[in-house]
């Protein structure tokens, strides 16, 4: 089991990164979730096995067509692990 938090910068909201992000983690079984910050960027926890959250952190770098991602940042987290993936609140 692996869980992170990414930040990813760049033109990242308005252009349906979160929804696109949940439909990527719901096709890899993943659980967390993703929220837009009010600097601009969008946070997700990725929680599951270590392949699959491997392979959304790649996706994440990637982004939905519309988006132009400039980084991800990535920090270990250490909280509770959520049952499934959902939007949550902006911070």
């Amino acid at each position: 089991m692996k869980a992170v938090t990414a930040i990813v910068s760049g033109r990242v909201q308005g252009v349906w990164f979160r929804a696109w992000t949940k439909e990527q983690a719901g096709e890899l079984g993943l659980s967390g979730w993703v929220r837009n910050r009010r600097d601009g960027t969008v946070e997700a926890l990725l929680c599951g096995d270590t392949a699959s959250v491997d392979r959304m952190l790649v996706l994440l770098k990637e982004g939905p067509p519309l988006a132009k991602v400039f980084a991800v940042d990535c920090q270990v987290w250490a909280g509770d692990i959520p049952d499934d993936f959902t939007q949550i609140a902006t911070l």
